[in-house]
């Protein structure tokens, strides 16, 4: 498996820190896949919004989209979150190791 970058892990960071965009990808990984559309309908926020989380959550790596005509459908990366967890828990363990020696 390939570690995330600094960069890489200071934007999921970034993009799980937001309580609404958070709540978003809950809402498509638990979907399997979801148009900007139905997560339109399903918050109540604009589509400008709805777009934007989109466009975090897409640069973080956190979600991928398959396009299809006008519409964009969602789909988590359940592999990248669970590769950020691993370092982010792998870094932790280790600085309370340092800490308690």
């Amino acid at each position: 498996m390939t570690r995330l970058g600094r960069g890489e892990q200071e934007r999921i960071a970034k993009a799980l820190a937001d309580d609404r965009r958070f709540e978003i990808l809950e809402t498509i990984a638990g979907a399997g896949e979801l148009s900007c559309k139905a997560l339109v309908e399903r918050f109540p926020i604009t589509q400008a919004t709805v777009s934007h989380h989109l466009k975090e959550l897409y640069v973080a790596g956190l979600v991928t989209f398959r396009q299809d005509g006008q519409s964009r459908y969602y789909r988590a990366r359940p592999e990248v979150l669970e590769q950020y967890l691993q370092q982010v828990e792998r870094r932790l363990l280790r600085s309370r190791s340092r800490t308690t020696s």
